[in-house]
C-alpha cells in the first residue's frame, strides 16, 4: 500500500506546474526596435536633450513601455516610482534630479500627484511617465493636473507588425529559458491576437502547459493550447 501511495504522490507531483523564475532582460541590447517603437526609442536615447523635462510614453499593455522605462531609468540614473509610491514624502527629500514613473493612469491621489510634478518642475528634475492612454477629462478630474500632463510631449508606442511579434515571442522564450525550434514563434505569430500583451499571456501560460504535462514546447503543444484558447 505505501509503495502505491508514494507512487501516486509522485505521478500527483509531476504534474504540478511550478512557477519558475523569469529573467526578464531589461537592457539596451535586448530592446527589439521596430517602427512601432523606433521614435520612442529615440527620444528616451536623446535624454538629457529633451524638448521638455517632462516627458509620457503612451502605449498599451505588454507594449515595450516598462522597458524603455528602465533603459532611460539606467542611462540617468533615475529613481524608480509605481503608481503607490506618489503621495509617499521621501519622494520630494530624495535629492534625485530624475524620476521614473510606471503606470501614471493608476496613481489614485490626483492632488498628490499634481504636488509632485511641480516638485519636478521646480527642481529642474527629468521625469518620464508610462500611460496605457493619453490622459483626458474622463479619467482625470483635477483641471491642473489634466493640464500639466497634456502640456507634457507624448511619445505614442504603435501597433507591433508580425516581425515584432515574432521578435517577441523568441525573448520571451528565452526569458524562461525555454529551448524552442524557431518555427514555433512564426506558428504562433500568424495565430495569435497582434499584441504584446496577448504574446506575454500566451507564452506564460505555454510554459506552463508544458511543464504540467511534461513536454517540450513544440508547434503541436501550442497549437493545442491556441486551438484550446479560441474555444473558451
Amino acid at each position: 500500500m505505501g509503495g502505491d501511495e508514494d507512487g501516486r504522490e509522485r505521478r500527483a507531483a509531476a504534474q504540478i506546474p511550478f512557477d519558475l523564475p523569469v529573467d526578464a532582460r531589461l537592457g539596451l541590447s535586448e530592446f527589439l526596435p521596430s517602427p512601432a517603437n523606433s521614435a520612442a526609442l529615440s527620444v528616451v536615447l536623446q535624454w538629457p536633450d529633451w524638448p521638455s523635462q517632462t516627458m509620457l510614453l503612451v502605449g498599451p499593455p505588454g507594449s515595450g513601455k516598462t522597458h524603455l522605462l528602465a533603459i532611460w531609468s539606467a542611462r540617468a540614473d533615475a529613481m524608480a516610482i509605481s503608481a503607490s509610491d506618489i503621495p509617499a514624502p521621501r519622494l520630494l527629500n530624495a535629492g534625485r534630479r530624475a524620476f521614473a514613473l510606471d503606470n501614471v493612469d493608476l496613481v489614485g491621489d490626483e492632488t498628490a500627484l499634481f504636488h509632485f510634478l511641480n516638485y519636478v518642475s521646480e527642481t529642474g528634475s527629468s521625469l518620464l511617465m508610462t500611460a496605457r492612454v493619453l490622459p483626458d477629462g474622463k479619467r482625470v478630474c483635477l483641471p491642473d493636473l489634466l493640464s500639466r500632463l497634456r502640456r507634457a510631449p507624448t511619445l505614442e508606442i504603435g501597433a507591433p507588425d508580425d516581425s515584432l511579434i515574432v521578435a517577441v515571442l523568441e525573448k520571451l522564450f528565452r526569458d524562461r529559458q525555454l529551448s524552442v525550434d524557431p518555427s514555433v514563434a512564426n506558428f504562433i505569430a500568424l495565430r495569435l491576437e497582434r499584441s504584446l500583451d496577448a504574446a506575454r499571456r500566451f507564452v506564460e501560460a505555454l510554459d506552463r502547459e508544458s511543464l504540467a504535462r511534461g513536454r517540450p514546447v513544440t508547434r503541436p503543444l501550442a497549437g493545442e493550447l491556441l486551438a484550446r484558447l479560441r474555444e473558451d
